[in-house]
């Protein structure tokens, strides 16, 4: 690598692939528990149905999906670097799920170890992620912004009213009637976290700002595979109890729409990114810095040079945009 390139490069450690692989592995062991253990789920028959209805597509969709953008990654590939931020926010979802929407069982450990890794997964990717795009310009894809701060719109709204109406005006018990749950951990997690973080990564869309773009195609890839699960969880939970109102095959050809919906909004994304160009410079975007640049338009850099980092990984600016390059 020329030294012109290299001080259009962009420095990035390489991702620990012992981390994912775990992941891996304790999202496997709990989808496989899950679905093949008799008498382990005692919830429900709704709930036990939409849980396993979510461990398959864990297993089918999102762990294979997390292995192949680690592989895309390691070949230095921007877009696999996002890819494995949205499997493993899939993931992490997923774990808060298992352990908070089922009762305790003998699989809560595997439960635990999907949620906890998933967690560290997710905030490790996202800070590469934003240290790969750090400084970077980005012909903001409006209608992606749009599309992503509609959805949170309207599914905070519709969360609101069914919490809102029970909670303040009815019965608070109606939130988790039939669920045989203590409180709702969709809420819980949606209202918390999930809408307001993918409404700051709308508003970094609009404005054009590279991280946030590239974080919102991650979360792009995250709704469509909860789109799929939540359309095989519904299925699954109403066959295993047909007169319960909380899975509804009505919901199966809904969600499936969204997940159609949404490719065309993360190939927009995916495109956007690969038109990024990387800012001059070879400063070094750590997590703080990521940190302190969550309310800017625009990351902060260091004004001071660094010695180069023998273990880094270089993104530099190809004909195919952005990628990761191990530096020699």
């Amino acid at each position: 690598m020329t030294m012109e390139a290299s001080t259009k490069a962009r420095r990035l450690r390489p991702s620990r692939p012992w981390l994912l692989s775990a992941l891996a592995v304790a999202s496997v062991l709990s989808s496989v528990l899950t679905l093949l253990v008799p008498d382990l789920l005692r919830g429900p028959a709704v709930m036990n149905g939409s849980a396993r209805g979510t461990a398959l597509v864990v297993v089918l969709v999102a762990v294979p999906a997390l292995l192949l953008g680690a592989r895309d990654a390691a070949r230095g590939r921007l877009r696999g670097l996002v890819l494995t931020v949205g499997a493993s926010a899939y993931l992490a979802y997923n774990g808060a799920m298992l352990v908070l929407g089922t009762p305790v069982n003998r699989a809560f450990l595997a439960y635990e170890a999907m949620l906890s890794l998933g967690i560290w997964s997710l905030v490790i990717g996202c800070a590469r992620v934003w240290r790969a795009t750090a400084g970077t310009r980005v012909v903001a894809p409006r209608g992606v912004a749009i599309y992503i701060g509609a959805v949170v719109v309207l599914n905070g709204a519709a969360w609101l009213a069914r919490v809102g109406t029970s909670t303040l005006g009815g019965t608070p018990q109606d939130v988790v009637t039939g669920t045989g749950l203590t409180t709702n951990p969709v809420y819980v997690q949606d209202l918390a976290f999930w809408l307001p973080a993918f409404g700051w990564l709308a508003l970094g869309v609009w404005r054009g700002h590279g991280p946030r773009t590239a974080l919102a195609a991650a979360a792009l890839w995250y709704w469509l595979f909860e789109a799929i699960g939540v359309a095989v969880d519904q299925w699954w939970g109403h066959r295993a109890d047909p007169t319960s109102d909380v899975a509804s095959d009505a919901a199966v050809p809904l969600f499936l729409a969204v997940a159609a919906a949404t490719i065309v909004p993360l190939l927009t994304t995916l495109r956007s990114l690969q038109r990024t160009t990387p800012a001059l410079g070879t400063e070094d975007h750590d997590l703080g810095h990521l940190v302190r640049g969550l309310w800017s338009a625009t990351p902060t850099t260091s004004s001071h040079d660094q010695e180069p980092d023998p273990d880094a990984t270089l993104v530099v600016q190809g004909p195919d945009g952005p990628s990761l390059t191990r530096r020699r």
